[in-house]
């Protein structure tokens, strides 16, 4: 048994499953990847998610990140929180960078100028990085082909510059360019099916996750690194300080997103839909708005409206299940 290792149900990690077939199934590392220090804020979902995809991966990693909370809070000039090697870019280009990266690794090993050996590529950056700003890159290097892993830490807004509104922050919600007040709900636009943007490039893997469900998370993880080609995971990263919740109710929150059915947790591989957690009975939409802040204002109205295109999509969903 690994050393540095301890016995959990339902985790595998990538390596430790290699190297150890039988136990690898129970086992998740102590190694953290991520070192403490870093400057997210107190009860950031984020810094959770990217605590255990980070556990999936292990130490023959290379990590993209463009600018974002997880670029902002762990690389303070001149300290860095990342234990593994990590490259920062600009808001646009990360999934440029790691298909050069992962090119280049490519022809360094054909070329003979470094051992043939498995180096995963992974891409780490927010909403806005990948459903805004970093769309044209992301799907020119998913029709490419090329063989690494994109994480979207999603918390539904540019939070490290301000609270702007992203095209995947949901309909209502209150932000510093989508404000509430007596006129505007707030955000007026439906939020952006990311994952489904990814799946129509026909990529092997695609995936939902959430650090409220860990093991789940580091599964799709493990998943992804281990797919050949491209492979996408879309996080739910809660945040406090922009969704206005309280700090202790993060992990809560994240349960509640996909409890009501507003983020189910799901996996496409090779087309096929697989639901990861089958809910018979889905809880009111209610119950994850009145939490946050950025919320609290919408009408019974709107509330029912939010419900209806909740229940619509989650039926759309189901029937790709089926």
């Amino acid at each position: 048994m690994e050393k540095n290792a301890i016995y959990i149900p339902r985790v595998v990690p990538r390596r430790i499953r290699e190297k150890y077939a039988v136990q690898a199934p129970q086992l998740v590392t102590k190694e953290e990847y991520l070192a403490s220090g870093h400057r997210f804020c107190i009860g950031c979902g984020e810094a959770l998610a990217v605590r255990l995809a980070c556990k999936a991966l292990g130490r023959n990693s290379i990590i993209v990140s463009p600018t974002g909370c997880t670029e902002i809070s762990t690389s303070l000039i001149p300290y860095t929180s990342w234990c593994l090697p990590w490259i920062h870019t600009l808001f646009e280009n990360s999934a440029a960078v790691a298909s050069g990266v992962e090119a280049g690794l490519k022809v360094m090993m054909r070329k003979g100028k470094r051992p043939a050996q498995d180096i995963d590529v992974i891409v780490m950056a927010g909403d806005g990085g990948t459903c805004d700003i970093g769309l044209q890159a992301l799907s020119g290097a998913l029709e490419r082909g090329h063989n690494f892993l994109y994480i979207c830490f999603d918390n539904e807004a540019y939070m490290n510059t301000g609270i702007q509104r992203s095209s995947a922050t949901p309909f209502g919600a209150s932000t510093t360019t989508s404000p509430a007040g007596k006129v505007s709900i707030g955000q007026v636009t439906w939020k952006k099916n990311m994952p489904a943007i990814v799946a129509a490039h026909d990529i092997p893997y695609v995936a939902t996750a959430s650090p409220s469900y860990p093991f789940d998370l580091m599964d799709k993880v493990a998943k992804g690194v281990a797919t050949k080609g491209p492979a996408y995971i879309h996080i739910l990263s809660v945040c406090p300080t922009g969704w206005r919740s309280a700090t202790d109710l993060t992990v809560r929150i994240g349960s509640l997103a996909v409890e009501t059915g507003i983020f189910p947790l799901y996996e496409i591989e090779n087309g096929k839909y697989k639901l990861s957690l089958d809910l018979p009975q889905r809880r009111p939409v209610i119950d994850y708005l009145k939490l946050q802040g950025r919320l609290r204002h919408l009408s019974e109205e709107t509330v029912k409206q939010i419900q209806q295109r909740v229940d619509k999509e989650y039926a759309k969903l189901m029937e790709k299940v089926a």
